[in-house]
């Protein structure tokens, strides 16, 4: 499972990007899981981020769920029309 830490707003999005991509690289399963339970401070960066790991775990041929999604977070995927697209666990 992935993990994503309590802040991811457009200064944090980089790194947190690169922490995302390298787990998803090192883990085998099918179904790439990432744990948005810490979340609490973010901004439309964190959904930029989210859409980059799932578009990396599909090119892979494996699933894709965010598990804890913060209601706000859900919300703002919804403004943006793309809450389909991040699945919740």
């Amino acid at each position: 499972m992935l993990v994503l830490p309590a802040e991811l707003t457009h200064r944090h999005a980089g790194a947190t990007l690169r922490m995302l991509l390298q787990g998803l690289k090192a883990q085998d399963e099918s179904l790439v899981v990432v744990d948005a339970g810490a979340l609490t401070a973010f901004d439309s960066s964190a959904l930029a981020v989210l859409l980059e790991c799932r578009r990396a775990a599909v090119f892979e041929n494996r699933g894709f769920v965010v598990k804890a999604l913060p209601p706000a977070l859900s919300s703002l995927a919804g403004l943006y029309g793309v809450q389909e697209l991040l699945p919740a666990l």
